[in-house]
């Protein structure tokens, strides 16, 4: 007779078992470090292989506060409605390090992302949708910090 105790303890072990059978079956997750790492969005942008010009686009749109009233944690959201999207990209212009988020479209994945960003001090806010063929468009807003979270 099994008790409750052993049956938990199988099913931790086989849990455990896949869970790293999964892991070791996945490629490792990318980071890229130096645009990460940035300090001006020009070299974010060329550290992630974007080397052609920004250019507005209406189809891609940013929601952000007017005023963030505590640059600790300000909710942005970033959407695009682009085909051929492979990556989403949030940006905040004054930021130490200005390159906040970057994510991964595929043709499974709506392009549609929301997060919180730390802001040092009132700046210009980009989203940028980066398409396969290298086009980069973007959307920008001015969000206004009125106390600073970026080391502020």
């Amino acid at each position: 007779m099994q008790t409750r105790r052993d049956t938990l303890r199988q099913g931790a072990l086989v849990t455990g078992v896949l869970a790293a059978g999964s892991l070791l079956s996945q490629p490792a997750l990318a980071f890229n470090k130096a645009a990460f790492d940035s300090k001006q969005m020009a070299d974010a942008l060329k550290g992630l292989g974007v080397n052609s010009p920004l250019a507005e686009s209406k189809d891609v749109t940013l929601t952000a506060p007017d005023i963030a009233e505590n640059g600790a944690v300000v909710p942005m959201t970033v959407a695009t409605t682009l085909p051929n999207v492979k990556e989403m990209l949030l940006m905040v212009e004054k930021n130490p390090a200005p390159l906040v988020a970057m994510f991964t479209v595929s043709p499974e994945v709506e392009a549609n992302f929301a997060t919180r960003s730390k802001m040092g001090q009132s700046s210009d806010v980009y989203a940028i949708a980066v398409t396969t063929d290298g086009k980069a468009l973007y959307a920008k807003k001015e969000v206004k910090v009125t106390l600073g979270g970026c080391g502020g």
